[in-house]
């Protein structure tokens, strides 16, 4: 396969996932992407279509924290930053919506993160 192959393939994929996950007001979605070195997660609320929170590799506040970590351990320490900015917004539960990616990896490392830190899925 090709890179623009596996790039289309991942789009067929979120398509399809995208058909199944809402994220409401009461149950916004939890949206991951994941780039060669970074990863960025953000809760959208899709019936006003708004950003809620969002949460990096590159945010100032774990900026130092994430330096010379591995890449599955950067992403626990967003998920876990994501899940601590929902709680203080006063939002609970979310959808989780893995971007066809698979489940696996630092995708599985994000969402464990924000379980622990206290968000339900």
């Amino acid at each position: 396969m090709t890179k623009v192959n596996l790039r289309a393939a991942r789009a067929r994929r979120h398509i399809r996932v995208r058909a199944k996950v809402k994220g409401t007001t009461s149950r916004p979605r939890l949206c991951v992407f994941r780039s060669l070195n970074h990863i960025y997660a953000q809760v959208i609320d899709d019936s006003q279509g708004h950003t809620l929170i969002q949460a990096s590799t590159l945010d100032l506040e774990i900026r130092d924290e994430v330096a010379g970590k591995a890449r599955k351990e950067r992403a626990g320490f967003v998920g876990s930053l994501v899940a601590k900015r929902a709680l203080s917004k006063g939002i609970t539960q979310i959808v989780f919506d893995r971007g066809g990616y698979k489940y696996h990896g630092r995708v599985k490392a994000l969402a464990e993160a924000a379980r622990e830190t206290g968000l339900k899925f």
